[in-house]
């Protein structure tokens, strides 16, 4: 978890402090593929289910943005 997946895998993430939040997925042509999540969420731990069922098989990227910070992360959709 969350590599290798087919079709689908859970992103788990933490949040520490109250504020916006976005979790988008993106291809390594740096395209947004789906934003899973875009909204404001309170402190605590959240899962998030990606399903990339319809997707080329390969490598692919998800991004957390906080008003505090970004994390980049790589993961590879199997076929």
């Amino acid at each position: 978890y969350p590599n290798p997946f087919n079709p689908t895998t859970q992103i788990a993430y933490a949040i520490p402090r109250a504020g916006h939040v976005t979790l988008k997925v993106y291809n390594t042509l740096g395209q947004e593929v789906t934003t899973l999540f875009d909204g404001d969420r309170v402190v605590g731990n959240y899962i998030a289910t990606f399903d990339g069922q319809g997707l080329a098989g390969g490598i692919y990227f998800y991004r957390l943005q906080t008003e505090e910070t970004s994390i980049t992360r790589k993961f590879v959709l199997l076929k």
